[in-house]
């Protein structure tokens, strides 16, 4: 609850709800009031009130895009590319998209006092199957001859809309298709397939060439709408995705909008229209609306709407854009109040947020590693936003320091690794291992040839993160053995150790073997000739040679290693001690010069946008001569 709240109080800044109100400002309140009733201030006092109030108002109602955006795009435009902001991770709570029923019926969560006490967890039971809300027989049987009926002005609205986006001879996937496409008249599609939850209402939509019937709300987590059929429709993309009063019943809106990324082209639009809650066809439907859809309002809808996009495919999604396309007579969006009923005006606003699929590299640009790896990660499940911006650097730094083709070419196959890893890492503590720490081990892993993600090296992930019971013969000595090295080295040797298991390899097994019976004698050697090293210094040192001439086959034998280690002198060894921190520290600042760098190009870079918006504007304001569409000419322009 604490995330949607957050993130609820940021889009109130936005998008001018009331509803987080303190004690103090309703106690003022209630005096306020109280006063009014005593006497009538005089105008001097009142007028500069309600003229800053009409003013506030007038500032929320400007859009938030630039008038080189709005040139290029339909009407309407309310927030441009740029305008958006959003947190590192996913801010809503899994009540936030649930209905008001099923929250209302939800069992409460008494395990962790009940555990306390007793030392026993109980049962929760789950709610009832009959109780549960089954879209497919809420739309296709109790509801399957009701119909969303729109205001007629809103409908012209939409279709202008579409019309600016959507020519003849484009195919187009409509989710959430029912009686009605709202398709500008006249309109030539290829291709309309339509994908909802009513086979009758769809029979009846003219535009559609195709059908059928998939449950949206039926995902599979972190993934995509839990439906063959869908899927392959994959195989022949669309030029354009729409979804029209959708949105508000969708309980895994990420899922769909990144069912949405697959089954576009690569610079194909996804466009999703919503109307007012308060729209006149909501209430026979209402038990399908989401708590989001019912508790937030218009605005506020806006901006969640976009993050549906930012947290489906991230950068994936280009020229993310809203738009009011309300009609003329539509009420007032901005007015929440309760007495809005009582405002002139139709509730037929509508709405648009809509962004284009940018094209995905499918391979390492040596040029520019960082934005290709970050281009490979967009559809990634498991993974956070944060996540991945963390990782882009790191991959791409070991990319263009990788000691040869066969690290660069693991580095590019184990991408789609990285949710496995990651699979295990979202359940440690972030407060001792850190989402920083978290993106070395995964980055380190995968640029490992030998890493594959197999069931034998993650299960030797999780026992040596302690998220399993260790193996006696193996994780419990590295555990008690390296109790005194920092975290940061600990992951060091975790990305060394994991990927020699699951080989298959006999002679790899017994390098496992010969690493963890060397640590104690080897340690115990470095101590009898570096005395002044502090044990932490001790177990780095050890497990560091240990891993480069015992953990990998072929290298060293133990006698051999054996030998060598004792013919090491403590200057040797403090030489070696002292190389491997360097490397570290110098690892460390690269990369920091790397993010700078990084900065400093993207400032660079807005800066000259910047520069230019500037012109565009000083020209567009000491123009003298226009371009007279009508008679096709130039003409001198009228100063008003």
């Amino acid at each position: 609850m604490a995330k949607a709240s957050i993130f609820a109080l940021a889009l109130a800044a936005v998008g001018g709800t009331n509803g987080f109100i303190s004690s103090s400002s309703v106690a003022q309140s209630k005096a306020s009031s109280t006063s009014l009733h005593a006497f009538t201030p005089p105008t001097l006092i009142i007028g500069p009130m309600i003229r800053k109030m009409r003013e506030e108002k007038a500032k929320k109602k400007m859009p938030m895009a630039t008038q080189e955006e709005a040139q290029y795009e339909a009407p309407g435009l309310r927030v441009g590319t740029t305008a958006w902001k959003w947190p590192p991770v996913w801010p809503f709570d899994s009540t936030f998209f649930k209905r008001k029923e099923e929250i209302e019926n939800q069992q409460p969560n008494i395990a962790g006092m009940a555990g306390l006490l007793t030392g026993q967890v109980p049962d929760i039971p789950d709610v009832e199957d009959e109780d549960k809300f089954k879209p497919l027989e809420f739309w296709g049987v109790e509801h399957a001859d009701d119909t969303t009926d729109l205001d007629p002005e809103s409908v012209e609205k939409i279709q202008n809309h579409y019309s600016f986006y959507l020519k003849d001879g484009m195919s187009v996937l409509e989710l959430g298709a029912a009686e009605k496409s709202y398709l500008p008249e006249g309109l030539k599609l290829s291709r309309h397939v339509g994908v909802g939850a009513n086979q009758k209402l769809m029979n009846q939509n003219p535009a559609l060439t195709e059908s059928m019937v998939v449950d949206l709300n039926d995902v599979i987590k972190d993934r995509d709408v839990n439906s063959d059929d869908l899927r392959r429709l994959a195989s022949e993309p669309f030029d354009a995705v729409i979804m029209a009063n959708t949105i508000d019943y969708l309980t895994n809106p990420r899922e769909v909008y990144r069912s949405g990324w697959e089954l576009l082209k690569p610079g194909g639009i996804f466009i999703n229209v919503f109307s007012t809650k308060n729209a006149a066809y909501a209430k026979k439907f209402e038990k399908a609306i989401t708590r989001m859809w019912q508790d937030y309002n218009d605005d506020q809808h806006m901006w969640v709407g976009g993050a549906f996009f930012q947290f489906s495919a991230g950068d994936g999604w280009e020229d993310l854009k809203g738009f009011d396309i309300s009609p003329d007579s539509a009420k007032d969006a901005m007015d929440d109040s309760p007495l809005r009923f009582l405002r002139k005006g139709k509730d037929n606003n509508v709405y648009v947020v809509q962004a284009t699929r940018a094209y995905q590299e499918k391979t390492i640009d040596p040029e520019d590693p960082e934005k290709s790896f970050n281009s490979m990660m967009w559809m990634l499940p498991t993974l956070e936003l944060r996540d991945k911006t963390l990782l882009s650097p790191r991959l791409s730094k070991a990319y263009q320091v990788a000691r040869n083709d066969e690290e660069r070419a693991a580095l590019e196959r184990n991408i789609q690794t990285l949710p496995a890893i990651y699979e295990c890492l979202i359940k440690m503590d972030t407060f001792e291992f850190g989402f920083n720490l978290q993106s070395q081990l995964a980055a380190d892993l995968v640029i490992d040839p030998s890493f594959n993600a197999n069931e034998e090296q993650i299960l030797a992930l999780k026992q040596g993160l302690g998220l399993r019971t260790p193996s006696e013969e193996f994780w419990t000595p590295v555990g008690q053995n390296t109790a005194a090295m920092t975290p940061e080295d600990k992951i060091n040797l975790l990305s060394y150790i994991v990927p020699r298991f699951g080989s298959g390899n006999a002679e790899q097994e017994a390098a496992l073997v010969s690493f963890v019976d060397g640590m104690k004698p080897t340690f115990s050697t470095i101590r009898s000739k570096c005395s002044d090293l502090s044990e932490s210094d001790v177990q780095l040192l050890g497990t560091e040679l240990l891993a480069s001439e015992i953990l990998i086959p072929g290298r060293s034998t133990r006698e051999e290693f054996a030998v060598w280690l004792g013919a090491l002198t403590d200057t040797e060894m403090i030489d070696i001690l002292r190389a491997r921190k360097s490397s570290k520290e110098e690892a460390k600042a690269q990369l920091e010069q790397f993010r700078a760098d990084r900065k400093a190009k993207e400032e660079a870079a807005a800066a000259v946008q910047k520069k230019m918006r500037e012109q565009v504007e000083k020209a567009r304001k000491e123009r003298t001569m226009i371009f007279n569409s009508q008679t096709g000419k130039m003409e001198e322009l009228k100063k008003k």
